[in-house]
């Protein structure tokens, strides 16, 4: 298959013959005015499809996620060209608050869960845009319950005396509640042991296929993301530098190499492949 066929199956495989409820269109991010950090990136998740934003450490796949949540800001980023849609609507200009409101929330690297809390306030915190009344707020509860048990078991504990795994879950089971259409998950396995990973990354799978919610997740553990997504975007320097079906980039060989294990020289960057300048989307 030539490089020219698989450049222009990306976006439309991606796409998975659904219309897409995210669209990300060349986005280029730039922190404090000076440092360029997303250059050109592009991608698109399906309605109601897992999409896995994959490389390493410093990659750029924290910066894309909070490019769509638009937390850029507060930490002296902005997206200086391209743009970003949600639903066919441009969303670049509106607050992490409205976002939310529209059905995109972030599950934030770290878990970030309120400490002082218990398991159940936090939970309750999800539901803060919501209008809906205190019975449909307690429906979604015991929905997030339903999905992890071990949260009910620990609901009156605080939040900071719980478990990475169990503050993970929380995380998730927070953004829960809040209604989601999509959610950007970061890291979901940073810090687990591999059993809860598991659990993790099942629990994504069945709210995806129960409830019809889309997942751009972004992950380092390329290997257990692409099990569950259907399809993946691998970045390098800020850059796309392949994408294609899940089943796909696990049989690649590069992907295997620099990706899934250890060459025999040791990990060496994507731009060692003699391949790599021939499949790289940007070159003119």
């Amino acid at each position: 298959m030539s490089d020219t066929t698989t450049i222009s199956r990306g976006q439309a495989a991606a796409e998975d013959n659904r219309p897409p409820i995210l669209r990300v269109n060349n986005i280029e991010v730039i922190y404090d005015h000076v440092i360029l950090v997303l250059k050109g990136v592009s991608l698109a998740v399906p309605e109601g499809g897992i999409v896995a934003l994959l490389g390493a450490n410093g990659a750029g796949k924290t910066t894309t996620l909070k490019a769509v949540s638009n937390l850029l800001r507060a930490e002296r980023g902005d997206v200086t060209k391209g743009s970003i849609e949600f639903e066919g609507t441009s969303i670049d200009r509106l607050t992490p608050n409205d976002l939310v409101k529209r059905g995109v929330i972030q599950v934030m690297e770290g878990r970030h869960c309120f400490e002082h809390l218990t398991i159940e306030e936090n939970l309750l915190t999800g539901a803060y845009t919501r209008r809906d009344g205190r019975g449909e707020i307690q429906k979604a509860l015991e929905m997030v319950y339903e999905y992890f048990p071990r949260l009910k078991e620990r609901r009156t504990s605080q939040a900071g005396y719980t478990s990475g795994g169990e503050q993970q879950m929380c995380a998730i089971g927070r953004a829960l509640m809040s209604q989601p259409k999509m959610i950007l998950l970061d890291e979901p396995s940073m810090g687990l042991a591999p059993q809860l990973v598991e659990t993790i990354f099942e629990t994504v799978k069945s709210l995806n296929e129960k409830e019809g919610v889309s997942f751009l997740l972004a992950e380092q553990n390329t290997n257990v993301a692409l099990r569950y997504a259907k399809y993946g975007y691998i970045l390098e320097n800020g850059r796309v530098v392949l994408d294609g079906e899940a089943e796909a980039l696990r049989q690649n060989e590069d992907i295997k190499e620099f990706y899934l294990g250890l060459s025999a020289t040791g990990r060496r960057s994507y731009r060692d492949v003699k391949h790599y300048k021939r499949r790289k989307r940007w070159l003119a």
